[in-house]
């Protein structure tokens, strides 16, 4: 396992113009200084913040503003779309009863971009 990902870790989306930090909601967690997450902290807004701008031409506010704009690619704000938990997660250690998330782990958009873990938020908890 990477390194543990806990709340305040930066990400950044394929398609994001700016990175942005995991909210991590203390519900039942295991306190690692702050919340630490496991895979099921993937809900748009509540745990993945937007990223700014989005470049993905399946995000259906970029496709139309493209469209408008004679197929230029038009930028527009980011609201993730996210369906499924981050994968792998951990194999060996468990947070609310869920796998861990670490710092391998990727979350997949619905409009096509790939979440990842640029900064875990802490460098202390390690799984040998």
């Amino acid at each position: 396992m990477g390194a543990q990902v806990v709340m305040g870790a930066m990400l950044q989306c394929s398609f994001g113009a700016a990175p942005s930090s995991l909210i991590v909601l203390p519900e039942n967690r295991v306190m690692a200084g702050v919340p630490a997450a496991n895979i099921m902290d993937s809900k748009p807004i509540v745990n993945i913040p937007p990223f700014g701008m989005c470049t993905s031409p399946a995000n259906p506010t970029v496709a139309t503003a493209t469209a408008v704009a004679s197929g230029v690619l038009t930028p527009m704000p980011c609201v993730p779309a996210t369906a499924a938990p981050w994968m792998p997660g951990s194999t060996k250690v468990t947070i609310g009863k869920m796998p861990a998330l670490d710092n391998t782990c990727k979350l997949m958009c619905n409009w096509g971009g790939v979440i990842q873990v640029v900064s875990p938020g802490q460098f202390k908890v390690n799984d040998a």
